[in-house]
């Protein structure tokens, strides 16, 4: 199979060495530039790739993806509400749950707090917590026996330890002959778990759903019932379509409209680092403007002297165009590859960085996250790939426009 000519004179321009060695240097340092820039947009990209799914993780293994409530906050009904639920084709499991604010009291020591009530049995199919719990286990909550589980930061600000004991206060008052007084009950702490959210360490309280009930008078009654999706992405979708197939009024939310504020904060910064990285590939990419600008000049006679034997203002255009594009797609590929080496074995450049300069990127005393996650998406890699592509492609075309309008006799006055 015979190649085009341009192709095998913009291969050979590329290959042969230069009477001006600067034109040599410049046409590496852009192919480095836009290998760099490929490889850190490739590497940041994946690094929060990383940390969006691990915080999302952490998020949705204490929320739930779905939720469908009553109306006034109180479900009578719920049994009917989880059955018509798991009835659904993309529903996997689902848990009823009794929500409340309380204050817990520990001595003179005091701190807010949400309380969740919870089946034992059935929480483990709608969350992750039994893998964030220390040394304990659902089943140590037993109906009747007022026993509770709390987040570690809280436990720490509290001084507690599993088997304290521990006053919880709601906000309803009793009455008693000496007047409206608060309703609380004292409870033992049987366990504590570590997301690695401070939102749930610091402000989470669980316990047996029969003891939420009956601290705050909701005999019979829940706040609602949590639902666990096949695919967590369907979740607007399936949450409203089990709604309206069950009888009654509900209120349905779902973990994109409870986190959605956080969740589009991270995809406006991953599209503004994008951005920014993106010039980075551009400066490179321009440079192979400069540096077919002077190719142009320096390859003058030859331009003339294909002209002269025959060759099109086209064919001259596609010889540097060929040249152009060639340093865009080496560039590239070293790119890419170099920053998917990278991404991929983040979790050992990293420590080895640490180790070699003797500081810790994310300290586990500061940071939940203490280990850089990374997770490469094919999409971000063909976008950036394509970007860089095309950059270089742009770049060459005003070089290679300029080089077709070389006139022969031009050229050669000063041969």
């Amino acid at each position: 199979m015979t190649l085009p000519v341009e192709l095998l004179i913009g291969l050979r321009y590329v290959r042969a060495k230069r009477r001006n060695h600067f034109i040599g240097f410049i046409s590496i340092v852009s192919m480095l530039g836009i290998a760099i820039g490929v490889m850190a947009l490739i590497v940041v990209l994946s690094v929060m790739n990383g940390f969006e799914e691990e915080l999302r993780s952490r998020i949705l293994g204490m929320a739930s993806h779905a939720t469908i409530a009553g109306e006034a906050g109180r479900l009578d009904n719920w049994q009917q509400v989880a059955d018509g639920a798991r009835e659904h084709p993309r529903v996997e499991a689902a848990a009823p749950y009794v929500s409340g604010e309380a204050m817990l009291r520990a001595g003179s020591r005091t701190s807010g707090t949400l309380i969740r009530g919870v089946l034992p049995e059935a929480e483990g199919d709608v969350s992750r917590i039994t893998q964030y719990l220390r040394d304990a286990r659902l089943a140590d909550l037993q109906p009747g026996e007022y026993g509770l589980m709390l987040g570690a930061e809280l436990a720490r600000s509290m001084g507690l330890l599993p088997g304290d004991s521990v006053d919880l206060m709601v906000p309803q008052a009793s009455v008693s002959p000496a007047g409206l007084m608060p309703r609380f009950r004292r409870f033992t702490v049987t366990g504590v778990f570590e997301v690695g959210m401070y939102e749930f360490d610091r402000g989470l309280v669980l316990l047996h759903m029969d003891d939420a009930q009956a601290l705050l008078r909701m005999r019979g009654q829940v706040s609602g019932v949590r639902l666990k999706l096949h695919d967590l992405f369907e979740a607007p979708r399936v949450v409203r379509e089990v709604a309206q197939g069950l009888p009654g009024v509900y209120r349905i939310s779902d973990w994109t409209r409870e986190h959605a504020n956080f969740f589009r904060a991270i995809r406006t910064e991953k599209i503004v680092m994008f951005i920014i990285l993106s010039l980075i590939v551009g400066v490179a990419a321009f440079n192979i403007v400069s540096t077919l600008v002077m190719v142009v000049q320096d390859k003058q006679p030859d331009i003339a002297i294909l002209r002269t034997i025959g060759a099109t203002p086209r064919s001259i255009m596609l010889v540097f165009l060929v040249q152009g594009t060639l340093i865009g797609v080496i560039g590239t590929l070293l790119g890419v590859g170099g920053g998917l080496a990278l991404a991929l074995n983040i979790d050992v450049v990293v420590p080895f960085i640490e180790a070699a300069t003797g500081q810790q990127f994310l300290a586990p005393d500061v940071y939940y996250i203490s280990d850089l996650p990374s997770k490469v998406e094919g999409d971000d890699v063909l976008k950036i790939g394509g970007l860089a592509f095309t950059l270089a492609l742009v770049s060459g075309l005003y070089p290679a426009w300029r080089a077709s309008r070389t006139m022969p006799a031009e050229a050669l006055r000063h041969e």
